[in-house]
């Protein structure tokens, strides 16, 4: 393995163990088993090595949503799949977890603009795949990034937040279901 990566690899580690702000370049060259110099050599400061990871965190998200697309099946069902997937990504990812944990305690300006990065890279996903669901007559003609916005927030306030407040989450098919009677339906054409 190269250096970069094994430096990225620490890093990612210490976000995740510690958090944006309690983590140093001492801690990463420590984990990385290399010389602070070592790291200096990829990246200039540790809010660079921060962007590095969190542009990781987003391709690895990508990546792992976009196995999960039928070409076959319908809008409907892709864009179901993709966003759980998602969701579950975020869920199980401790390094999103911890930043979104510090961004609420402790306001981390750093750590806010990297979840609006988050934020704006899967509204950017979600809304080409609704592009792409037009182009193919599947969906009537709508702006592509008001819909992946308001997908995201829906899915994120009855997979996420429902379960802050209540004590059995919702059930996937219920989801489906709920947004076959509104968003989708709505999307389709007539």
């Amino acid at each position: 393995m190269d250096r970069r990566k094994e430096i990225v690899q620490a890093a990612t580690k210490s976000f995740t163990l510690f958090g944006y702000k309690a983590t140093t370049i001492e801690q990463v060259a420590k984990l990385a088993n290399v010389g602070k110099g070592t790291i200096y050599t990829f990246f200039q400061n540790k809010d660079e090595l921060f962007q590095e990871v969190v542009l990781n965190l987003i391709y690895e998200m990508k990546e792992t949503t976009d196995q999960t697309i039928n070409v076959n099946a319908s809008f409907k069902e892709n864009a179901h799949i993709s966003l759980m997937k998602i969701l579950e990504f975020r869920e199980r990812h401790l390094l999103f977890a911890k930043l979104i944990e510090e961004e609420k305690s402790l306001r981390t300006p750093a750590v806010h603009e990297m979840l609006l990065i988050i934020e704006k890279e899967i509204v950017s996903y979600v809304s080409r795949r609704i592009q792409n669901g037009i182009e193919k007559g599947e969906i009537r003609n709508c702006n592509p990034e008001h819909v992946a916005y308001l997908m995201l927030k829906s899915y994120m306030a009855l997979v996420v937040d429902w379960q802050q407040t209540h004590i059995e989450p919702i059930k996937e098919n219920e989801i489906l279901a709920l947004f076959n009677a509104t968003i989708f339906s709505g999307l389709e054409k007539k």
